[in-house]
Formats: C-alpha cells, sequence, structure tokens
C-alpha cells in the first residue's frame, strides 16, 4: 500500500506542470504555494474592478438611479491616480525601512487605503443617491463623498498592483517571469469572474441594507486577502533601513529611464494597443443588440467570449515566451490578431452573423491578452534591477491611463459620428446608427497597425542576434 501511495504521489508530481495552468512557473526560490499566496493581490484587484465598474455601475443607474453622466463622473475618478503608478513604483525601489522591506509597506498601504474607499462607499453612494437621512445634508455632499470613495479605492487596487508586479519580479528567476506574469493575470481574470457571479448573486434582490452589506464585505476581503499576499514574502534587508544621500529623486530616475528611446517606444506602444483593444469595451453589447438584434442575456454571454479568449491567450503567451521567444513579437503577434478581429466584428452586420461576431469578440480577447501578457514581460525583462518598481509603475500608469482615455473616446466618437450620420452630414449612404460603431472599429485597427510597426522596431532593436531564453531587451 505504501509502494501504491507513492507512485500515485510521483504521478500526481509530474502531472501537475503539465496540466495545471502556470504550475511550471514554480521553482526551488519560489515554490508553486508561495506563488500563489501571492497572486492573491490580484484577486482583491480583479474584485475592486469588477464592484467599480460593473456591478456599482448598473446598481447606481437602475437602482439608485443616479444620473448616467454622474456615474460615468465616479468611474472616471480611479483614472486620475493611474499616472502616479509611476511615482509609486520608484518609491517602492528607493524605498528606506526599519524592517528593512521595500515592496511590503507599499502593499499595505495601498490595502488600507483601498479599504477605507470601500468602507464608506456606500454611506456615500446612499447620500448621493437621496436615499435615507440624505436630506440632512447638502447637496454636494453626496457627489463629493463618493468621488472621495471611489479615489481611493482607485489610488489603493493601483498602488497596491504596481508594487505587487515589482515583489513578483524581485522573487521570480528570469527564466520563469514570463509564466509568473501569466499566473499573476489569470489570477486577476479569476478574481473578476467570481466577484461578478457573487456580488451578482447576493445584489439579486436589492436593498440599501444589502448593498451596505456586500461592500463593506469586499472591504473586509480585500485585507484578508492582501495580507495573506504579503505574509512572509519579501526577505527583509537590513541595509535598507537607512537612507542613503545618493537615492536618486524620482525625476533624476524618470531623466535616465526615458533616455533609452527604447522605453519611450515601448510605453508609446503600450498606449496605441491598449487604447486600441480598449475602445470597444462600451460598444460591444450595444452593437450585438441594435445591430445584430441580439437579446440582453446573449449580449451579456460576449463578456465571457472576450473573457475566455483573453485567458487562453495568456496561457499561450505564458507557454510560448517561457520557453525562450521573444516578448516584443508576441506582443505584435497578439495587435495583428486584433486586425482580424476588428474586420469580423464589423462584417458580422454585413451578413447578420451572431457567430461570426461572437468570433470576432474572442479573437479581440485572445489578440489583448497576447499584446498584454508580451508587454508586460517585455517590461519586466527590460527593466534595470533597481528600477523595476518604476518600469512596472510606468506600463501600468500607460496601461490604466489609455484604458480609461479609451473607453470614454470610444463612446464619445461612436455618439458624435452617429448623430452626424443620422442627420445626413456624411452622405445617404451612411445615414445609418452602424456608422458610429464602425468608425470606432476603423480608428481600432488603424491604431493596431500602428502598434505592430511600433513593436516591430523594438523587436529589431532587441534581438540583434539569436533570441536567447527570456531575452533581456534594451
Amino acid at each position: 500500500m505504501n509502494a501504491l501511495s507513492q507512485k500515485l504521489l510521483r504521478t500526481w508530481v509530474g502531472l501537475g506542470p503539465r496540466f495545471l495552468p502556470f504550475a511550471d512557473a514554480a521553482t526551488p526560490e519560489l515554490p508553486l504555494s508561495r506563488l500563489l499566496r501571492l497572486s492573491l493581490f490580484q484577486v482583491s484587484v480583479g474584485m475592486a474592478l469588477v464592484l467599480l465598474v460593473g456591478t456599482l455601475n448598473r446598481v447606481m443607474i437602475v437602482e439608485l438611479r443616479v444620473p448616467a453622466s454622474l456615474v460615468a463622473l465616479m468611474l472616471a475618478m480611479p483614472v486620475i491616480y493611474a499616472p502616479f503608478r509611476a511615482l509609486v513604483g520608484h518609491r517602492s525601489d528607493n524605498h528606506r525601512s526599519e524592517l528593512g522591506w521595500r515592496r511590503v509597506p507599499f502593499i499595505w498601504m495601498g490595502t488600507l487605503i483601498q479599504f477605507g474607499g470601500l468602507a464608506v462607499m456606500p454611506f456615500a453612494l446612499l447620500v448621493l443617491a437621496g436615499r435615507g437621512n440624505a436630506a440632512a445634508w447638502p447637496a454636494w455632499v453626496g457627489p463629493a463623498a463618493a468621488a472621495i470613495a471611489f479615489l481611493l479605492v482607485g489610488a489603493g487596487l493601483h498602488t497596491t498592483q504596481t508594487a505587487g508586479l515589482a515583489l513578483a519580479t524581485d522573487l521570480a528567476e528570469p527564466e520563469s517571469r514570463p509564466k509568473v506574469v501569466g499566473l499573476m493575470y489569470v489570477m486577476l481574470l479569476v478574481g473578476s469572474i467570481v466577484s461578478a457571479v457573487v456580488f451578482g448573486h447576493l445584489l439579486a434582490e436589492f436593498s440599501p441594507g444589502r448593498l451596505v452589506q456586500v461592500i463593506q464585505a469586499s472591504a473586509v476581503a480585500t485585507m484578508v486577502l492582501n495580507t495573506v499576499a504579503l505574509w512572509k514574502q519579501e526577505t527583509r534587508d537590513r541595509t535598507r533601513t537607512a537612507r542613503r544621500r545618493d537615492d536618486p529623486s524620482f525625476a533624476q530616475a524618470w531623466a535616465a529611464y526615458a533616455a533609452d528611446g527604447a522605453a519611450r517606444r515601448r510605453l508609446l506602444a503600450i498606449g496605441l494597443g491598449t487604447m486600441a483593444f480598449g475602445m470597444q469595451d462600451v460598444l460591444l453589447e450595444p452593437y450585438g443588440g441594435q445591430v445584430l438584434g441580439m437579446s440582453v442575456g446573449s449580449t451579456t454571454s460576449l463578456t465571457a467570449s472576450l473573457a475566455g479568449g483573453g485567458l487562453i491567450g495568456f496561457s499561450i503567451a505564458s507557454w510560448v515566451l517561457g520557453r525562450g521567444a521573444d516578448a516584443f513579437r508576441m506582443a505584435s503577434t497578439g495587435a495583428m490578431f486584433g486586425l482580424p478581429a476588428f474586420a469580423l466584428v464589423m462584417l458580422s452586420a454585413t451578413f447578420q452573423s451572431v457567430p461570426m461576431f461572437t468570433a470576432g469578440v474572442f479573437l479581440v480577447g485572445f489578440g489583448g491578452g497576447l499584446f498584454g501578457h508580451g508587454t508586460l514581460t517585455a517590461t519586466m525583462n527590460s527593466a534595470p534591477r533597481e528600477q523595476a518598481g518604476l518600469a512596472l509603475g510606468a506600463w501600468g500608469a500607460v496601461q490604466a491611463t489609455a484604458a480609461g482615455v479609451a473607453v470614454a473616446l470610444g463612446g464619445i466618437m461612436n455618439d458624435a459620428v452617429s448623430a452626424l450620420a443620422l442627420r445626413g452630414h456624411l452622405g445617404a449612404l451612411l445615414t445609418s446608427p452602424i456608422t458610429g460603431y464602425l468608425s470606432v472599429y476603423v480608428l481600432e485597427m488603424a491604431m493596431l497597425a500602428c502598434t505592430v510597426w511600433l513593436m516591430s522596431a523594438l523587436q529589431r532593436r532587441a534581438a540583434p542576434g539569436p533570441v536567447a531564453p527570456c531575452p533581456t531587451p534594451r
């Protein structure tokens, strides 16, 4: 019996890296249990994003009857903090702590800020909607309190994610970083999907009291998940207990980082590609309903197609990059997949084909997964060891800001072009509601083409000779 048990155990150990996603990201220095525990901060980030962009978006407009323009303003508040991610990353690179930590204090600070924002958010929303004793407060209190709550949650999750990814870079060996990136983003998707299901179930029968309970429970869950994630992860370094006079300022560090033309082109390509994949975020479901006549349930399933494509893209990118492929080529390949993806989305209107539209949405997610994994891996590999936080903060700042701008730009452009088309200003042939959607998709394809060109230039610069495992481009 003992021999049989030992044989079964060896079999499971051998099957793990082959069939468990990203199980081979573990190393003797960073075992899978520790890596999975570290990735819990991504679960809390995914939970917060779903709460802000999905659940509360719907609750504020439908149940609380808050004007859509005010809701859009609240949802834009977290993006305001996104450009500061580079500063957070730099400060974590050079932080001096009596405990000898660099990243942990910032993860903990971000957790506390996010917890505080979630703790006060439900009461701020109820005052904003005029519920309870809200009449006793001046009219400006509700919007101001809600804006502060959303800003705090955004600042907390951006700080936590920046420092957490920098810590993952510190802990992972260069050859395992692509798989670590994949695992981190799979956990982000897991947190998003599970949270969406749980929030939807708990708020199926809405009441103000239930809203308070759900949001504050998510605050507690954030605190628990992030505490478990950072527990005994970063080694204490006693050389970091005193500040040195030669520590660079943020301006000096940024000037040194941006002096490399490849870094600037990389950030430009990340911004363009992120905008190209993100402008359609608020348009896919309306497009399916208005142009293809899809039901509400059918358009809701598009989110699963988009997320499924992204998950498969991340998995394939992790597998390929883990075997020494070039990260810039992977990002360029993802942008290339976006071109036929948006072509399918546009052609689905001509053929009135829902399967064609669904396939296009899946490919959008797939290409975005390849692109996101490739750009983040390239950033991690190219970051100087003492500037990992700054490099990842710059990546996060550009990516988050570009995503927020893209969503707003896509909605504004669609409405503006549709209004012109329906009034006949663009000619009789384009007098249709579909014209606004198509203008956005065409612009996205043009931006993807520019992204491919930029990535090709970076690829040539990064790989002058044979590609070595986990290259470190300049």
